[in-house]
């Protein structure tokens, strides 16, 4: 606990960093996520909103990690940049697909896309994650991307 409250929770830099960091995690997480609603949505497959979600929730990790191998791929061999995006923090992953797909539920029923909740959909995606993904950069000099 006093790992939490003693690093500086005001630096510009590490928020930047931290931001940014998560706002890639939240790319590869939406589009796997977003697109497994938005396939069983224009399909028309009814299946239970929670099996939806779940399958919506692996798939936005599944995308994450494959996006993030992608773009180390560049950086260094592929088995390294798949072994690396696997490592990275599966906490703010799950942290923000939960967020994304609660806030789905609650405002839409779940499972359902619409023009408006979508942006809410993903500030709750990126605001989540982020204060740990900060404390993470800060305390223990790990990114989660």
């Amino acid at each position: 606990m006093d790992d939490i409250i003693s690093i500086n929770w005001f630096c510009s830099n590490t928020w930047y960093t931290a931001s940014k960091n998560t706002l890639w995690c939240l790319l590869g997480c939406c589009i796997g996520d977003l697109g497994t609603i938005a396939y069983f949505q224009f399909m028309e497959i009814k299946w239970p909103v929670l099996l939806i979600m779940s399958l919506a929730i692996i798939n936005g990790i599944l995308t994450s990690i494959a996006l993030e191998t992608f773009i180390l791929s560049k950086q260094m061999p592929i088995k390294l940049a798949f072994k690396t995006a696997v490592g990275m923090s599966l906490v703010s992953m799950i942290s923000m697909e939960l967020a994304m797909n609660i806030t789905d539920v609650a405002l839409t029923g779940g499972a359902i896309l619409t023009w408006w909740v979508i942006p809410i959909m993903l500030v709750a995606g990126f605001v989540t994650p982020l204060p740990y993904n900060y404390w993470r950069l800060k305390a223990l000099d790990k990114a989660c991307h």
